[in-house]
């Protein structure tokens, strides 16, 4: 397929980070918020470094709350075990019945090393290749367990079908991993794994792990190159390039209600700043920027980061949102119950199943 095209519809999703919120509520109402207009899933931040609850406990809090929107919490790869991030995943997806994804990514640097008694820090560079190898690792630990491997047979007192469940021996560069998984495989088989692909170490672990990409670009040529550079390392690494998603991430602030977006903008675009690519106008410009964006072909949605969490986002779902519905351009209802299925992503085969191997070894990636 080309790396250009004009079928289908975009994605959308949203970040839903609350500064200084420490309770899940306002977190569950932003989500339901977003689940409103049909989004495909949401994003939580976190780090070592950042006040508040725990990204993932929060959405893991969230998912009784919600029944159809992915939930996509930040967890870093850097000083925690690989083991136990890969469950902790697969229990979101569980929770979520298979709305889980994972936004993998590293720490940022000394004052977050130091809290682990580390210092200096690992290479920037050395953290992402740790990266890559704990998402291989996950993906093999969520293969150790067959679908149907637990029986729960009580008559003959058999719970587990050894024979569906499988040994994982895998050594990364600073870290080794045993298995099988304490956890059954989760409902989508792998939970969506989304990475921030915007710096260059970054985009080779996407373009080899990732199901999402998210990109910074503030001009449709950027995000052109960098979509085609990532399906280009998608192929390299042997992965069909379709099955990698990449949105273009915005910061969006939406206070100008109905008012065209600010001058400056290149004609209703976004605009570089220090955090990131900034879209400042009205939901209706928005909405077009969108819409056209995908019908160039130079990205496959959109993630969007409110300034303004719950003015922005209301804004989105019942303005850009409707809009975009209304034009026939973005769903009104979910067509499946899981986040692969919003993505439009097939669930993995299982590596084991398919190999009849007992035995599964990784090196670095």
């Amino acid at each position: 397929m080309s790396a250009r095209y004009g079928r289908g519809l975009p994605h959308l999703a949203a970040g839903v980070d609350l500064p200084g919120c420490f309770g899940a509520g306002p977190y569950a109402e932003l989500v339901r918020l977003a689940e409103r207009g049909g989004l495909d899933f949401v994003t939580l931040g976190d780090s070592f470094a950042r006040p508040g609850p725990d990204a993932l406990g929060v959405l893991s809090r969230v998912a009784p709350a919600t029944r159809r929107i992915g939930l996509v919490p930040t967890v870093t790869t850097t000083h925690t075990e690989p083991f136990r991030v890969q469950a902790a995943v697969a229990t979101l997806d569980w929770v979520s019945r298979g709305r889980a994804g994972w936004r993998i990514d590293v720490s940022a640097g000394e004052d977050e090393a130091r809290l682990f008694g580390l210092r200096p820090p690992a290479p920037f560079t050395a953290r992402w290749q740790e990266a890559g190898e704990v998402a291989d690792a996950a993906a093999r630990l969520w293969d150790s367990w067959e679908d149907g491997a637990g029986i729960r047979d009580v008559p003959t007192g058999r719970f587990l079908d050894r024979d569906r469940l499988h040994h994982v021996d895998f050594n990364g560069t600073g870290f080794a991993v045993r298995g099988p998984s304490t956890v059954p495989r989760p409902p989508q088989g792998h939970p969506v794994r989304v990475v921030d692909a915007t710096g260059s170490p970054a985009r080779a672990v996407a373009a080899r792990h990732a199901d999402v990409a998210l990109v910074h670009a503030a001009t449709p040529a950027q995000a052109a190159a960098m979509r085609d550079e990532l399906r280009a390392g998608a192929a390299e690494s042997g992965r069909d390039p379709d099955t990698v998603r990449v949105l273009v991430s915005l910061l969006v602030d939406l206070g100008d209600g109905e008012h065209a977006a600010a001058p400056g903008h290149g004609g209703g675009g976004p605009r570089p700043t220090a955090r990131g690519p900034l879209y400042r106008g009205g939901p209706v410009d928005l909405a077009d920027l969108v819409a056209g964006w995908h019908a160039d072909g130079v990205t496959d949605g959109f993630h969007l980061v409110p300034v303004e969490p719950r003015r922005d986002l209301e804004r989105l779902v019942n303005g850009t949102v409707a809009l975009l519905q209304h034009r026939g351009l973005f769903r009104t209802f979910y067509p499946g119950s899981t986040l692969r299925e919003h993505l439009g992503l097939a669930r993995p085969a299982n590596r084991y199943a398919a190999t009849g191997g007992n035995v599964m070894t990784g090196g670095t990636s």
